[in-house]
């Protein structure tokens, strides 16, 4: 069985909102990395920063899928590679209306095609359990602001 982080979470607000909140570097930061700087389209690269103990711990990323508002997909890049099936792992955020609102469905998949760690996938899993649930209280403060 090859491992995999999925998750969905309900967010009250339109498709076209939580596409942005998922996929541009502005609205990111707001509930999940300290610094985000990409393009948000397919072939975008760029990075992803946190901040730590040791300083801040900076992650390459390339756009595979921008699909407004359904589909958002990256790959990390790790040690400045390419980032390919074999050497990277694969974000999806998947968007349906329902009931006024947003389906969001987030995957993470591809540690074991890749020959990720079992560290890296608990690091990953931990960090997701703790991120993706700031995605709705953000969405609700921004739609509350408009």
């Amino acid at each position: 069985m090859s491992r995999s982080i999925e998750r969905e979470i309900r967010v009250e607000a339109a498709p076209e909102v939580v596409y942005e909140v998922v996929s541009s570097p502005e609205h990111l930061r707001e509930w999940w990395p300290d610094e985000a700087d990409y393009k948000p389209v397919p072939g975008g690269s760029g990075t992803i920063g946190f901040t730590q103990d040791t300083g801040t711990m900076t992650v390459g990323l390339t756009v595979l899928e921008a699909e407004p508002p359904h589909r958002f997909t990256f790959r990390w890049d790790y040690d400045g590679e390419t980032a390919t099936p074999q050497n990277s792992v694969l974000v999806t955020f998947d968007l349906t209306p329902v009931d006024g609102g947003t389906l969001l469905r987030f995957a993470e998949t591809g540690f074991d095609e890749a020959g990720k760690s079992d560290d890296l996938f608990n690091d990953h899993t931990s960090g997701w359990n703790y991120f993706l649930p700031r995605i709705a209280p953000y969405v609700d403060r921004l739609v509350a602001r408009s």
